[in-house]
């Protein structure tokens, strides 16, 4: 099987794969499955034997969903993987939004020719700031990373104020309990003095952080985005900048406008910058990807629900199809009348479309398989022998 890379891929990702099964190049034409992190994808055109994309990461902005559902191609991400190193860089950031290091370091450099050790005693005054201990923190999201800076933050004594209303039952479970439930962002806005964000960025969550929230927020309030670019409305940034209300703005996300602010601090998108992340995250996706073709199994899919089934008989038959009535009666009837009894079967449905896996011991050929790809509403079937 082929896997085209689109970027350099951790070496830990590709040893996950067995040699003997799979090749790897970035010139492939015909390949079964693509490896990629930041390279964009909209303007690829696909080969008809693609199966499967997996992102290095959590984003998937860079791969055009719609066109990969509409022709059977299932995209993984890699939640989580590199949660840890977001983290850490959330919480460096929680200080250096308030204790003007950044702007400090930079002054220094700034006095070559001078007695620096006589300069630093004089002008230190001009960079003090706030402890974070005591202070309220403000998380937006609490999947994989919010979570985990929650915890942090509350561990460093920070009063840590959580919100999403859409929080797994696992991100629940590690949440620490001294976090407080903010039942909407109004809360968040007023109450907290440092505000930091960790959703996924779509059209519900395109300028979360907007003018209206700005303004419920604390004068000197500090706002972080490590998250994504679009989360925070940047005009609306610049003008609270301007007027004096915000006390710092640290971003992984920096722009021409706002880096003309001295309590701006830029950093050049370095979220996921670690080479234990980046292992992280090429690891996940090989057996992402691994799991898939050899099973069908899915797991951590944005555009197709998540299935994982031991396989128990020798013929699996794996369908991506409209989510619609009546298609599994229709390949269980068009499997009927060439004599194949289904011995286990599942089936769920993600919005527009639905995934399905139909076990059988009698034989399955790989023209019935075709012909059932064939069927109307029917998008991708493929067919698994053990």
């Amino acid at each position: 099987m082929k896997v085209k890379l689109f970027n350099k891929i951790a070496e830990a990702g590709i040893q996950q794969f067995d040699e003997t099964k799979y090749s790897f190049s970035e010139d492939f034409d015909d390949y079964d499955a693509i490896m990629v992190r930041s390279a964009k994808l909209h303007d690829v055109a696909f080969p008809a034997s693609l199966k499967c994309i997996a992102r290095a990461g959590a984003g998937v902005n860079n791969i055009p969903l719609d066109k990969c559902s509409e022709q059977g191609i299932v995209v993984f991400n890699t939640p989580g993987a590199n949660a840890n190193a977001v983290k850490e860089l959330v919480i460096a950031a929680l200080i250096l939004s308030g204790r003007k290091i950044a702007q400090g370091v930079n002054w220094v450099k700034s006095l070559e020719g001078e007695d620096i050790s006589k300069a630093v005693e004089k002008g230190k005054s001009q960079f003090v700031g706030p402890e974070i201990a005591g202070k309220k923190l403000g998380v937006i999201g609490l999947g994989a990373i919010g979570v985990q800076v929650a915890n942090a933050a509350a561990a460093m004594d920070m009063e840590v104020y959580g919100y999403d209303p859409y929080i797994s039952v696992q991100a629940a479970w590690t949440l620490k309990s001294r976090i407080h439930h903010a039942k909407d962002l109004k809360t968040i806005f007023e109450e907290c003095d440092y505000i930091t964000v960790h959703v996924p960025y779509m059209e519900a969550t395109k300028n979360i952080v907007s003018a209206e929230g700005i303004a419920m927020m604390k004068d000197g309030v500090r706002v972080l985005n490590f998250a994504r670019g679009g989360l925070v409305d940047d005009e609306a940034m610049v003008k609270a900048l301007q007027a004096g209300k915000i006390g710092s703005y640290v971003t992984d996300f920096p722009t021409n406008a706002l880096m003309q602010f001295d309590n701006v601090i830029g950093v050049p998108h370095l979220g996921a910058s670690t080479p234990e992340s980046e292992e992280n995250c090429a690891v996940m996706a090989a057996k992402e990807i691994m799991d898939y073709l050899e099973n069908g199994n899915i797991t951590h899919s944005v555009n197709l629900p998540d299935m994982q089934i031991t396989q128990e008989t020798k013929y699996r038959i794996c369908i991506i199809n409209k989510n619609i009535p009546d298609m599994i009666s229709s390949v269980s009837t068009a499997l009927g009348n060439h004599g194949i009894n289904i011995e286990n079967m599942a089936s769920k449905g993600k919005k527009d479309y639905a995934y399905t896996i139909l076990e059988t011991n009698d034989e399955v050929s790989e023209e019935l398989v075709q012909r059932l790809q064939e069927r109307e509403g029917i998008v991708m079937a493929r067919l698994i022998v053990k």
